[in-house]
């Protein structure tokens, strides 16, 4: 039951906005939304969508729900970063293409409520650690493998932010010093591998120089269409180059994971986004790379899941956001 309160919590994507209205104290979303980010259009294209979707979430929250006029007391924001957590500025977003913009106070003072902001990957990981895959567990990273890769931190209940807000930017760590670009600017990025766009540009790759696939049948010949998703379809096809572009994702993932295992000895990591529905054909191999490159003991002690909230995990966590931040920070 919820004791009266609810919050809007918001997740902004590369690809996609999700909205919903959260209980405070946990349980199921309301008036949940999903509509294209459209990020090409511009930032005040993007920044109206949000405003819409939130409002109109409302109204459909309140009524299923019987909530009173004050039932709903803030917005919980989460975006890619890095961001100014203080200031509540986007400092720039790789994949957005935005630079020092002040997404929750536009967003606050659009809809009259207070609001907070923090990583995106921060909300969907402490999402999964209120209510989803990690709850129960102190110690939780979080991996979301979508249009980049971003990555959240739990130690001992609380995320965990850094000096400069910046920790958990797992997509940016470095494999392959000389590797291939990413869209950061750095070479060799882990992003720049196992993103779904990089899956889907390693299997272009790769059937441009003659590899035999199903795949350019899926997608009518125009290899330009090949996703992440195309790739999926594929492996459940029996497709044997695309499972081996799946295992090859997961030994350059294994490789980041490792470690970060190696590094915070976590319970868990949870990996959400369109990839996990590779399933064991993504995790075997992953789990196998993480028992070959981490030190056992932390391997053994740490259990490798997939998302049990999927698009869910970021909008639940942003409402834990603004809760905590409002009502638990000390």
């Amino acid at each position: 039951m919820s004791d009266g309160r609810y919050i809007v919590g918001v997740d902004l994507g590369g690809t996609s906005i999700n909205v919903g209205v959260v209980p405070y104290d946990g349980g199921s979303v309301l008036g949940m939304r999903s509509m294209p980010t459209d990020s090409d259009h511009g930032a005040k294209f993007v920044v109206d969508r949000m405003v819409e979707m939130i409002r109109s979430c409302m109204r459909d929250a309140t009524k299923e729900a019987s909530i009173p006029d004050d039932g709903i007391i803030g917005i919980g924001l989460g975006s890619p970063g890095p961001l100014d957590r203080k200031t509540g500025t986007v400092i720039e977003t790789p994949n957005l293409g935005w630079r020092n913009f002040p997404l929750r106070d536009l967003i606050a003072n659009s809809i009259g409520l207070p609001a907070e902001l923090d990583n995106d990957a921060n909300c969907a990981t402490i999402g999964e650690w209120w209510m989803g895959a990690g709850k129960g567990t102190r110690s939780l990273i979080g991996v979301t493998l979508g249009t980049g890769i971003g990555g959240g931190i739990v130690l001992d209940g609380k995320v965990y932010h850094g000096a400069a807000d910046a920790a958990g930017e797992i997509g940016h760590m470095t494999i392959d010093s000389t590797g291939r670009k990413c869209k950061c600017g750095n070479y060799g990025c882990l992003e720049a591998y196992a993103s779904g766009p990089a899956i889907a540009a390693r299997a272009i790759e790769g059937l441009e120089t003659g590899e035999p696939s199903i795949l350019p049948s899926l997608v009518n010949g125009d290899l330009s269409r090949v996703t992440a998703e195309t790739v999926y379809e594929a492996i459940i096809a029996g497709d044997l180059y695309a499972k081996e572009v799946m295992r090859e994702t997961a030994r350059f993932l294994g490789a980041g994971l490792a470690n970060l295992i190696n590094l915070f000895n976590p319970e868990m990591v949870v990996i959400s986004g369109g990839v996990t529905k590779a399933g064991e054909h993504l995790f075997e191999p992953l789990r196998a790379q993480i028992r070959r490159r981490a030190f056992r003991h932390a391997e053994e002690t740490c259990q490798i899941v997939s998302s049990t909230l999927g698009g869910m995990a970021g909008v639940i966590g942003a409402a834990y956001v603004f809760r905590f931040e409002r009502f638990e920070a000390t």
